[in-house]
């Protein structure tokens, strides 16, 4: 199935969202934004339309399982790759700098542009139509996500991969406990050593471990350069 670019109504809308911050800062005079507060909008529209689409499709799976195919399905990898079936990439308003080091091939700033393209098409036409983007390519990725158990225990990835990595085993400590007891929401700090390397909040102490170890996991290359 072939998912191509949306036509905007608003073609400044669609520029934005392919300036990179390298373009603008270069070319002042064109006095276009960088797509950095579109980027903030569509990583929100994305989290819930993929989280809304799993929902349906996937009655059995419970919170945690849900949380973590939906981790995967907004990944920065997975967006990347979204970014080039719609052909993003030869699109991309990049600074001679980063075309130079092979920007457009970077994973980063194709998951980035991805995430400014569905906010502004959610601006430009609303809801429906960042859906009818969204869901086909959802549907292509689903089924590789589950079959390669990317969704798989975050604990467990974090441990095989910090052990392999950094030889140290991770260590879970719940910070907080707030709310009424019927709806008690915890925090999680998982430790690498003395780092902190990511705090995850849920409504159990196990699905906050969970959402931690998820967010250390989104970081790794930054936690190598700690130890």
């Amino acid at each position: 199935m072939t998912v191509e670019l949306p036509a905007f109504r608003d073609p400044a809308l669609l520029q934005c969202a392919l300036t990179h911050t390298s373009y603008a800062n270069e070319h002042p005079e064109e006095q276009i934004p960088d797509n950095e507060r579109l980027e903030f909008l569509g990583d929100a529209v994305l989290d819930f339309v993929a989280g809304a689409w799993l929902f349906e499709q996937f009655p059995e799976f419970d919170e945690g399982r849900l949380t973590s195919v939906r981790a995967a399905l907004v990944r920065v990898s997975t967006l990347a790759n979204f970014a080039r079936q719609i052909g993003l990439p030869d699109r991309l308003r990049l600074g001679k700098g980063e075309i130079d080091t092979g920007g457009r091939e970077r994973d980063n700033i194709l998951g980035d542009a991805f995430e400014a393209l569905v906010g502004a098409l959610y601006l430009d036409q609303g809801l429906e139509a960042v859906r009818r983007l969204l869901i086909p390519l959802f549907e292509q990725a689903t089924p590789a996500i589950l079959q390669a158990r990317l969704d798989r225990d975050a604990k467990s990835r974090l441990q095989e991969w910090s052990q392999g990595v950094l030889g140290i085993t991770p260590r879970y400590r719940i910070v907080a406990a707030e709310g009424p007891d019927h709806a008690r929401v915890f925090t999680a700090e998982v430790w690498l050593g003395d780092v902190v390397a990511g705090v995850g909040r849920g409504s159990s102490k196990q699905l906050a471990e969970q959402l931690a170890a998820q967010a250390a996991l989104a970081q790794t290359e930054a936690l190598m350069q700690q130890f």
